[in-house]
């Protein structure tokens, strides 16, 4: 592997997330950057987005306020794995602020 050595300015806040992550995993915090790069190429097409998918979403949510809050995602994903395992989390009212 060629290895470039780059200096990259990031809030503390950042730094702190990717200090632990990198310990949870066994990871340095190059190689969970690596990572995170490699899963967003894989996940977004930057050269062409196609954001018809989003429009068509956001117009049913503003016809129907139905949505899930961010909140409400962040409390299910951190329940995978374990015991109390929540299930899907359903849409609701929500407006936005």
């Amino acid at each position: 592997m060629n290895l470039v050595s780059r200096t990259l300015e990031i809030d503390a806040d950042t730094d702190a997330r990717l200090r632990e992550i990198a310990l949870e995993r066994g990871k340095d915090v190059a190689t969970v950057l690596a990572e995170a790069v490699a899963l967003l190429d894989s996940v977004v097409d930057l050269a062409d987005p196609d954001i018809e998918e989003d429009r068509t979403r956001y117009e049913e949510y503003k016809r129907t306020a139905l949505a899930v809050s961010l909140d409400d995602v962040k409390t299910w994903v951190g329940s995978w794995g374990s015991v109390d395992e929540l299930p899907r989390p359903q849409p609701r009212k929500i407006k936005i602020k």
